[in-house]
């Protein structure tokens, strides 16, 4: 394909809705309303409408780059919004090329022309596709496709006005109350940017991760607080995306009451995200997609059938009444075993303990009421040492990557071993030991980093087997064995998980705990990752004898990979809450990163992580006492 030459680039901003009117009204009445009648530029008090003698050369195109080319007897449009236009075939370059055109087909309902034409452009896909959670689903749905076709994501963005602005809907309780528009990362962003430019509304723009220069700001864009703003999502599972926006919004003093999502795939997101004060507007859903599908020839009735099942099967949980995200269903998400797990209170293990630092901790966290641990994963020390301070109130560990510091000194182990016995807090060098004994003691003790001068917990793998624990051993501290992991497609399976456990039953005097996923399902041979049936009963019976020895009582179990809902990342991490980690599955510490790291107000969030965290905890306690499993 020929690249342009700047000079001969088309340079025209006349509002692709404007262009689009004449066309959408004779192929969709009902959309038409959303566009050439009331609403046509966005009159929702937003911009004043474009006569129709204005949109007429663009008519044949919703891009604004006629697919038909217009007459050369056609008139330029003029007006505020433009700046150069196409008159003829001969105002166009001639290496010009054309925009990919997916028209609506015209048919009655306009939404069954929507998914038609969604279908045509494969956003939406059947087979057998892996999610990013992990299970199988006979339906996929891609919208990040849409962003090559202009005229289709102007229609999407016309279907979603429709449900919510004024004009269409009329001033009733239907219609959504907003100043600004926000669409969610990523998919989200071109159907707001649609909108926002051919209805003239204001946009702002959540920053996924926020970064550590410059203004630092988590909503970039102008607003004021107390404005209301219209959160605009392609697809709602479980609305855990959706809160992942609206969260920093409110943050910034945003009031959120309307999401509009194009498509919802009708797994519980609607009522989770109402349990939040929320409405949402949905354009389609994946119900609506299968049946237009099925009544115009493009899928079966065996394929719609088993959509059908996967939706019913497949319902997310609540996210739960805490602020953030929700998603689809995990491979880490299902609930654990046991109805009710076994749990003594912090007190009690804190007598129970066998190690100094194991018995320090439950001190900590009975005494200061929290279960928190914060991944520090910052890009300095002396960012580090800032975070520490900060949110040190709150916490019971502080996890630290030092190898990710480019401005790390010796002074660094002096400076957060005085701010954590200042705040009471344990130091936890998150380092992942997995080498033969002698080395281990060197990386421990030696080099730039000397882990053992300042680190009251370090861990490691089980791989080399128990000559890592002897290794460490000599130089000190508080060891945690990893026995599971939160990332997708983790190879730490049951009978690694059973063979971990009895490591630590060498030497509870040192091996203080775990990072795990679903220690409550451990006694019924339940792990985070699938086993066979043999596996899961060798895990089964480890729990037994660490029982028998007086030991699973006084170990304790981090997890991390915990925000205040559930989902994932687009790195495999799996996000679990705090009550599902601490309530369902009998963890002990939940490990919160970049929900309070990359947060507006670290310390804010870090207190309702550590309320969260704290009340699933009483919450397990009084089902355990209730279920007589104490």
């Amino acid at each position: 394909m020929a690249s342009l030459p700047t000079s001969r680039l088309l340079t025209s901003r006349t509002s692709a809705s404007s262009a689009s009117n004449a066309e959408s009204a004779s192929r969709s009445p009902a959309l038409s309303r959303a566009r050439a009648s009331s609403i046509s530029r966005g009159t929702c008090g937003f911009a004043k409408a474009y006569p129709a003698e204005q949109q007429a050369p663009f008519a044949q195109s919703p891009s604004g780059h006629a697919r038909n080319k217009p007459s050369a007897s056609a008139a330029p449009v003029t007006g505020a919004s433009s700046q150069t236009v196409l008159a003829g075939d001969e105002s166009r370059p001639s290496d010009l090329v054309e925009t990919p055109y997916c028209p609506l087909p015209a048919m009655a309902d306009p939404s069954d022309a929507l998914v038609l034409a969604l279908h045509e452009v494969e956003a939406v896909k059947f087979g057998n596709f892996k999610l990013k959670s992990g299970i199988w689903s006979p339906i996929y749905i891609d919208l990040r496709v849409i962003v090559s076709y202009p005229n289709l994501l102007q229609q999407v963005a016309d279907a979603m006005w429709a449900l919510v602005c004024p004009s269409v809907v009329g001033e009733s309780d239907a219609a959504a109350k907003f100043d600004v528009v926000c669409g969610v990362p990523y998919t989200a962003l071109p159907i707001a940017t649609a909108i926002s430019l051919s209805r003239n509304v204001p946009m702002v723009m959540r920053r996924k991760e926020v970064k550590g220069y410059g203004t630092r700001k988590a909503i970039e864009g102008a607003f004021k607080t107390g404005q209301h703003c219209l959160v605009i999502e392609d697809l709602v599972t479980s609305g855990a995306s959706v809160m992942e926006t609206v969260d920093p919004l409110n943050e910034v003093g945003l009031n959120v009451t309307d999401v509009v999502v194009l498509i919802d795939r009708e797994q519980g997101g609607a009522a989770h995200l109402a349990a939040r004060g929320l409405r949402l507007h949905a354009a389609l859903t994946l119900t609506h997609v299968v049946t237009a599908l099925v009544k115009h020839g493009k899928l079966t009735n065996d394929v719609a059938e088993s959509v059908t099942k996967f939706i019913a099967e497949n319902q997310t949980a609540n996210p739960g009444a805490a602020p953030a995200p929700a998603a689809t269903v995990s491979p880490v998400t299902a609930a654990p075993s046991p109805a009710v797990v076994s749990r003594k209170s912090y007190a009690a293990r804190a007598d129970l303990a066998k190690n100094e630092v194991g018995r320090r901790l439950w001190e900590i966290m009975e005494r200061k009421k929290t279960n928190l641990s914060v991944a520090a994963d910052v890009e300095s020390a002396e960012e580090l040492l800032k975070l520490a301070e900060t949110i040190g109130s709150e916490i019971c560990v502080l996890k630290t990557h030092v190898d990710i510091l480019p401005d790390f000194t010796p002074e660094f182990g002096k400076r957060i071993r005085e701010i954590a016995t200042r705040l009471d807090f344990l130091v936890f060098e998150d380092r992942k030991f997995a080498d033969i004994g002698n080395t281990v003691t060197m990386q421990y003790s030696g080099g730039i980093y000397k882990i053992s001068e300042w680190a009251d917990i370090v861990n490691a793998h089980g791989v080399p087997g128990p000559g890592i624990i002897k290794g460490l051993k000599q130089k000190g501290g508080s060891l945690l064995l990893l026995a599971e992991m939160s990332s997708a497609g983790t190879l730490a399976h049951s009978t690694y998980t059973a063979a971990t456990l009895r490591m630590a039953l060498t030497d509870p005097e040192y091996v203080i705990g775990f990072i795990s996923i679903n220690p409550g399902g451990w006694r019924n041979g339940d792990t985070a990752a699938a086993a066979s049936s043999g596996a899961c009963a060798e895990l089964a019976a480890a729990v037994k004898e660490a029982e028998a020895a007086g030991v699973w009582d006084t170990l304790v179990h981090m997890t991390p990979g915990v925000q205040l809902a559930a989902g994932g990342d687009a790195l495999g991490q799996q996000y679990n809450t705090p009550q599902a980690v601490i309530k369902e599955r009998g963890s002990d510490i939940i490990i919160v990163g970049r929900g309070i790291i990359k947060a507006a107000d670290p310390l804010e969030a870090a207190r309702k992580y550590r309320e969260a965290g704290w009340a699933a905890y009483e919450a397990s306690l009084a089902a355990a006492a209730a279920a007589g499993t104490v």
